[in-house]
């Protein structure tokens, strides 16, 4: 009997169970303490900046400096969050422990600067390299590793939102589209709340948003629907809107990266270059708003994110701007995330759609937040979470519907290269589990070259 009972799946259960979380514990506690860290210097950079605003003239210069402190102490860190999938996917190469203080350094000297970058990048980066730094000392097999290195994208992300069951769900999800990896459950879900706890216990808080109330729609179907059809209709509209924007923001990072790389020789030359223009569009546009994080106003009336979920409070093109700012930054070399100048670009282009279509104001610039997310990242369960998460359950299903069609329209792209694809968006097209999103591209292009090729001589006869 108490073989039996040793045996059972329920008993297994809980020794999994104990193993894990006495695993996960101290990684998520460590990476909490560094996401303070990082929140913390990255609060005294931007207070910085906006005390003093010609600091951004330097930002060409900052540039250099984060290019030769790759070159010279982590090149094999510039992979940044591709490295850690790359790992996840085919363990071997390992995520140096440069990779952490590295990118919250530069990050930090970005944001100083006004480079337009986010945190979410940071923060998986340093989870991720600190659980590869854990595995080791704990002797983890190369299966386990793959555990933790995910749990540690949890910690990190959950952390740095405030979002714990958002990060677990995007640690699973981000890494294979139309696949859910189940075998970190339980890992990922204690490390993101680990996180944010420790963060929270460490008295950093974390930014607010609110949803106004939404009235009741009156229309021919409210007598048999409890749900405002017409408002419906527009929400998908405008999250086709999100997913097109989802795939012009993932599009254009890759694209200018390309484009300097290819005309640009020395290297050094391509930040530096890339400051210079972030420096000329602030200097033509006449304000700072579209520099840094885009949380908080360098000064009263400036566009940001809390003040996009208000009437009035963006412009019809921020996020074009920030679209355009970030995509500049990011592709020229500067260190950060993608996710916050995202959530930028997805709420001011929501409050833009919502005057368009005589649509609630904050709820749309809530959409826009999550679906541009969703659609960036192929993300759109984490996504719908999110929205739970920071504005309530009251519309969660506008929040699924906003998230899954943005991720539709995004098509076959996103911002993490390493992804692979399970279960592609075009359906008649094959998966293929082991082919990450680069892979997948170039193999169309092909397709699409020899067919081009083949009208071209069939023209021709």
């Amino acid at each position: 009997m108490k073989n039996q009972l040793f045996k059972s799946s329920q008993f297994l259960t809980l020794k999994h169970l104990i193993r894990w979380t006495s695993i996960t514990l101290p990684i998520a506690f460590v990476i909490g303490c560094m996401i303070t860290l990082f929140l913390w210097l990255l609060n005294l950079a931007i207070n910085f900046r906006f005390g003093h605003q010609y600091i951004y003239y330097f930002l060409p210069l900052a540039g250099i400096a984060i290019y030769f402190a790759y070159k010279w102490w982590g090149s094999k860190s510039a992979g940044g969050n591709n490295l850690i999938m790359d790992e996840i996917h085919n363990p071997g190469g390992g995520v140096p422990k440069a990779m952490a203080p590295l990118i919250l350094i530069t990050t930090v000297v970005t944001q100083l600067f006004g480079g337009s970058v986010g945190r979410e990048g940071t923060a998986v980066q340093i989870g991720g390299s600190l659980a590869q730094m854990f595995s080791k000392w704990f002797k983890l097999s190369p299966e386990d590793n793959r555990v933790i290195l995910t749990a540690g994208i949890a910690a990190g992300f959950g952390a740095v939102f405030g979002t714990p069951l958002t990060g677990a769900i995007f640690a699973m999800e981000v890494l294979t589209i139309g696949r859910i990896q189940y075998t970190a459950l339980i890992p990922c879900l204690v490390a993101a709340i680990v996180g944010d706890v420790t963060v929270l216990a460490w008295g950093v808080h974390h930014e607010t948003y609110h949803i106004a109330i939404v009235p009741a729609g009156h229309n021919v179907l409210s007598a048999y629907l409890p749900l405002d059809v017409v408002l419906l209709a527009k929400v998908i509209v405008a999250s086709i809107a999100f997913g097109l924007t989802s795939y012009l923001f993932a599009e254009s990072v890759h694209g200018v990266k390309t484009i300097f790389n290819r005309f640009i020789a020395t290297k050094w030359l391509i930040p530096f270059l890339g400051g210079l223009i972030v420096i000329g569009l602030t200097l033509i546009i006449g304000k700072p708003d579209y520099l840094g994080l885009g949380v908080r106003a360098p000064y009263p009336g400036a566009v940001t994110i809390s003040s996009a979920f208000q009437a009035g409070g963006a412009h019809p093109m921020s996020w074009l701007w920030k679209t355009i700012y970030t995509t500049l930054t990011l592709g020229v070399g500067f260190k950060g995330g993608e996710v916050t100048p995202l959530f930028y670009i997805g709420s001011t282009l929501g409050n833009t759609l919502s005057t368009l279509m005589n649509a609630p104001v904050s709820l749309f610039a809530a959409l826009g937040f999550i679906a541009v997310f969703a659609g960036a990242t192929n993300t759109p369960l984490a996504s719908t979470f999110m929205g739970i998460e920071l504005f309530g359950s009251e519309y969660a299903l506008f929040f699924a519907v906003a998230c899954f069609t943005a991720y539709l329209f995004s098509g076959e792209s996103g911002i993490y290269s390493s992804q692979r694809i399970a279960v592609p968006k075009i359906f008649d097209d094959e998966g293929d589990p082991t082919e990450s999103i680069a892979e997948a591209e170039h193999r169309r292009q092909k397709y699409v070259q020899k067919k081009i090729a083949k009208y071209r001589v069939n023209r021709k006869k």
